[in-house]
């Protein structure tokens, strides 16, 4: 069928739903997978990856069979659904040169458990994908992108307003189901049963779980309370993993006291506490006389619960609450205070999307602990605590604060590897015992960087558990390839788009982190990097709809000098200008090469005559760009912008020679 004849609007608007479908099911995937297997939250990338080698064997499939997947996603979604809710599903966190915040280390190997949930995650995105490719191919080439790219942000704007709203999967699942069933319009009774009765089961199931007293879904995270006994407090449990417990005499823990032990102050005077979740901080900061708290929150409802603490600290008037990123309320402030800390801090989980950031990582930095310090006032003092699980973290924490602050911090051993870490430019303002000065060990890690922010990896280098799990997933990758799309050769015409594929993955890995620092790693600044990624595409399909470009060696240079801005401008350099400048320059900065690179893909695609085969490649590219994404642990993120080169270079030396031809 081709635009303008009968029917073809029906077309559009069935491109639209199962684009739409399809996002909308990706992004539930890895928020639910990541609440319900235990520690997966930690690996939600593999589910990305997942997701594009679905998407990708969907499209090839529809260039060489009839048979039609589509119909069997009810089913295929409702298994991984019922068999995860019926198993103890968990990844294994063991091991001391990459550090898991978790109590449970039980699960089995990561490298054996990772390749199982890529590939239950690919097959449920191949069905939904092939049900893309039936009405993709059966518009023009950037008609069908464009329709696609439509339904992809109506996906990603549905999924974000659901999470705000802080409703159940059960909501998920029903706006999901009702696509399915306006999407395949079953008629026959075999389709009708195959399509009906498991998505009966598919409600049923996250009815059941949508259920459970005492559960949010938050933005971030699933969330349980129960009871800490008479005192009226709760201990909080995040993605299965209990997270902190309110006490109602937070006085007499010494994880508390000790920070407030160490200051030569009766008084602590001006206090913010980032990660005041709970309310203990906040309880003890009341207690000894704080004259003003800031409490920095980033999850809504974790500061809700704290709202019920058995004290009541949130009800003081010199408590003032914010819900926001911790480094990104320090870069927006101008105040300064007497005591800045650090209160628990773990997110459990990594940033939505393609990067290995987790959303506390750019706290813990050397740049961050520079912030602290300029927002310090004169004699102020800084304090962390936690369980660090392992002496090395201690060490690079502390050695961190010793570097930045030109003092050695105070650090107090609790209970094996929990401590309490305090430091001050002025060595009058902390009472420190003697023996507990910190003392540089030898080979100690460095500090973690904006660039590299992986404070919990001892050194910069790729786990082995990570090359073992990303060769079995690339040596499945290949095996599903040759068996949706034929020989590998049908595919060679199509080099340059999968080297597009993964560069653009990488650019939009980049961006993810990039905003994140600048503007903090909240959900909505999540939101609108993908929004506005996906609008910038849209745009450049649209531009390119209009005007014929007849060869791209231009928009490839200039899209080379879009990427070597990026590099010559490093994200942290940004932060040094105030808010509005800062966005426009980001935006300018992050979006330009991905509005270049898309009217090089539309340029090439225009004319495509085996358009799914080529939007598969595209897709099976952007995958292989999300595990090339795990050399930044390697290199750190600006690095990735050589490899993003290197890509689009390659991709002009693989085009067609054919000059594009007029419409």
């Amino acid at each position: 069928m081709t635009v303008g004849a009968p029917g073809a609007l029906g077309l559009r608007a069935r491109l639209v739903l199962t684009a739409f479908l399809m996002l909308f099911v990706e992004l539930a995937l890895i928020r639910w997978l990541g609440a319900n297997v235990l520690y997966l939250a930690y690996f939600s990338n593999i589910v990305l990856l997942g997701s594009f080698l679905g998407i990708g064997l969907g499209f090839l499939w529809v260039g060489r069979s009839e048979v039609q997947l589509y119909r069997f996603a009810p089913l295929a979604l409702t298994t991984l659904v019922v068999l995860v809710r019926l198993l103890d599903v968990k990844v294994g966190i063991a091991g001391d040169q990459l550090i898991f915040f978790g109590q449970d280390t039980s699960g089995p190997p990561r490298w054996l458990v990772l390749p199982v949930v890529f590939v239950a995650v690919a097959v449920v995105m191949a069905c939904l994908g092939e049900g893309v490719a039936r009405s993709f191919q059966r518009l023009s080439n950037l008609d069908a992108y464009q329709f696609d790219l439509i339904g992809s942000i109506l996906g990603v704007a549905a999924f974000a307003l659901l999470s705000l709203a802080q409703l159940d999967p059960v909501v998920w699942a029903g706006a999901t189901a009702l696509g399915l069933v306006v999407a395949i319009a079953p008629r026959r009774p075999g389709t009708i049963a195959l399509t009906i009765v498991p998505l009966v089961a598919f409600l049923g199931v996250l009815s059941v779980e949508s259920s459970e007293a005492d559960t949010v879904w938050t933005p971030y995270y699933k969330v349980g309370v129960e009871p800490t006994g008479t005192s009226g407090g709760v201990i909080a449990t995040v993605n299965g993993i209990p997270t902190w417990l309110q006490e109602d005499e937070p006085e007499a823990n010494p994880l508390y006291q000790t920070i407030y032990d160490r200051l030569a102050a009766e008084q602590p005077g001006d206090v913010l506490i980032i990660g005041a979740g709970s309310g203990n901080d906040v309880s003890l900061a009341g207690l000894r006389g704080a004259d003003r708290i800031d409490a920095v929150e980033i999850d809504p409802h974790l500061l809700e619960l704290g709202r019920g603490h058995p004290d009541r600290p949130y009800d003081d008037p010199s408590v003032h609450t914010h819900v926001t990123d911790g480094r990104a309320f320090l870069e927006a402030s101008d105040e300064r205070w007497d005591m800045i800390l650090l209160a628990l801090p773990d997110s459990l989980v990594l940033l939505q999307g393609q990067s290995s950031v987790r959303l506390e990582s750019y706290l813990f930095t050397e740049e961050a602990v520079a912030s602290y310090r300029e927002h310090l006032a004169d004699g102020g003092v800084f304090a962390m605590y936690n369980y660090y699980r392992e002496p090395w973290l201690i060490d690079r924490y502390a050695g961190t604060l010793h570097e930045v602050f030109g003092a050695a911090p105070c650090v107090d051993a609790l209970y094996g590897v929990s401590s309490v870490i305090v430091v001050s430019e002025d060595p009058a303002s902390i009472d420190c015992p003697d023996g507990q000065t910190f003392s540089a060990a030898s080979g100690a890690p460095e500090p973690a960087t904006d660039d590299h922010p992986f404070p919990y990896l001892r050194t910069p280098s790729i786990p082995s558990f990570y090359l073992l799990a990303l060769g079995f997933m690339l040596v499945i990758s290949l095996l599903g390839v040759r068996a949706a799309g034929g020989p590998f050769r049908r595919m060679a015409p199509f080099a340059d788009l999968f080297c597009m594929g993964a560069a653009f993955l990488l650019l939009e890995t980049k961006n993810v982190v990039q905003f994140a620092l600048l503007f903090g790693t909240t959900w909505f600044v999540n939101v609108f990097v993908f929004g506005g990624v996906l609008i910038s595409v849209l745009l450049a399909v649209a531009l390119s709809k209009r005007v014929i470009i007849r060869s791209t060696t231009g928009l490839y240079a200039l899209l080379l000098v879009g990427v070597a801005l990026n590099w010559l401008i490093p994200a942290d350099a940004l932060l040094e200008l105030d808010a509005p400048p800062r966005l426009v320059l980001a935006v300018s900065l992050a979006f330009f090469p991905i509005f270049v690179a898309n009217l090089v893909f539309a340029s090439r695609f225009r004319d495509t005559e085996r358009s799914v085969a080529a939007f598969g490649a595209n897709l099976l590219g952007a995958m292989v760009g999300g595990m090339l994404e795990y050399a930044s642990l390697l290199t750190g993120y600006r690095s990735l912008l050589i490899l993003v080169a290197l890509l689009y270079g390659a991709a002009f030396v693989l085009r067609p020679r054919i000059a594009t031809s007029p419409a």
